[in-house]
């Protein structure tokens, strides 16, 4: 078997995208330059990069026919879902309009426009 060692998105402003997520998980700057970044968690967990794509469409949330599709999203489980909702906006995240399980899940919108989800244990 292959350990997955990282997840990357594309952003048309890499370094700054790697400075929300910072902030948003605490994780350190491992790699930094103008085209790739790359952040790293607590001892175990898999690198999260930014690679420069100056033609980065955000994904229509919830998808709409002839619309950038979202591909993939990435879940934080948390244990206070209004806290991290709050700690994700001042942050520079956004919470997004439709939430299809609005009690213990909290769908949001990074800077770049690519969505991730803040959910409580059992979800």
């Amino acid at each position: 078997m292959v350990p997955l060692s990282g997840v990357v998105l594309d952003a048309p402003d890499p370094r700054a995208l790697a400075e929300f997520y910072r902030r948003l998980l605490g994780w350190e700057i491992v790699q930094s330059g103008d085209e790739w970044v790359s952040l790293r968690g607590p001892e175990g967990s898999s690198k999260l990069s930014f690679q420069r794509e100056p033609n980065h469409t955000a994904p229509a949330w919830p998808s709409e026919p002839g619309q950038q599709q979202m591909q993939l999203h990435l879940d934080f489980q948390v244990e206070d879902l209004q806290a991290a909702e709050q700690q994700a906006v001042e942050a520079g995240a956004t919470t997004m309009s439709w939430q299809p399980q609005r009690d213990g899940v909290r769908v949001m919108a990074d800077p770049a426009g690519h969505v991730f989800c803040l959910f409580l244990p059992g979800f």
